[in-house]
């Protein structure tokens, strides 16, 4: 995967050195993450098998189309918006040929996750890969 292509809040999480520099890289980048409105945090948009509760919702304003997320965990709205930034790049299709468990690894996240929380976020990219 080349890292040339991976957008900001990506190439952050590659740059940082450490798990305390990881861990503040990735929680600001969860700041950045856009507000899902109360109105999708429903049934039908709660990701099942996540140790945090995740909404993961298709988000039509004006005609643009954008995938949003939400989590109460600090850590997960950072992995969200790490996701998302990438998700929201690539058109449906690409989208849903994308290897985004590839894309975890090279920027850093499956090898700071615990492993709960990592098969949680596969059930997200799970979700992803099917918007």
């Amino acid at each position: 995967m080349n890292k040339d292509e991976f957008p900001p809040l990506a190439v952050a999480l590659c740059n940082a050195s450490g798990w305390d520099d990881f861990t503040r890289t990735l929680m600001l980048a969860g700041k950045q993450l856009s507000v899902l409105p109360a109105c999708y945090l429903t049934d039908d948009n709660h990701i099942d098998g996540c140790e945090s509760a995740v909404w993961l919702a298709r988000v039509t304003e004006g005609g643009e189309s954008t995938i949003m997320a939400y989590s109460p965990s600090k850590i997960i709205r950072g992995v969200l918006a790490v996701l998302l930034e990438k998700a929201n790049q690539l058109p449906e299709d690409a989208r849903r040929d994308f290897d985004f468990s590839v894309y975890l690894t090279a920027c850093q996240l499956s090898r700071y996750l615990s492993e709960s929380r990592g098969n949680g976020i596969k059930h997200v990219v799970n979700a992803l890969s099917t918007m």
